[in-house]
């Protein structure tokens, strides 16, 4: 998989790919981190640039409540 600090340069299925991660509750930051190459953060932005809006705060919510209740999730 592609590794690199430019989100612009991933193809919109690897984009596809990383939202369809982010979005399961089974995969971890750090499984995308392995897969794709980008960061935490990267993937935020990811998410904002993708999402609406309010699919954006939902998910956030729901990743921040998990992150609460088990630590070594997103």
């Amino acid at each position: 998989m592609p590794r690199t600090d430019n989100l612009e340069l991933l193809l919109a299925d690897h984009v596809s790919g990383i939202v369809e991660m982010a979005l399961s509750d089974h995969d971890s930051f750090a499984d995308i981190q392995m897969e794709y190459g980008i960061s935490e953060s990267q993937v935020k932005i990811l998410m904002r640039r993708t999402l609406k809006s309010g699919s954006y705060k939902a998910w956030r919510k729901r990743v921040r409540s998990f992150g609460d209740r088990r630590a070594v999730y997103k």
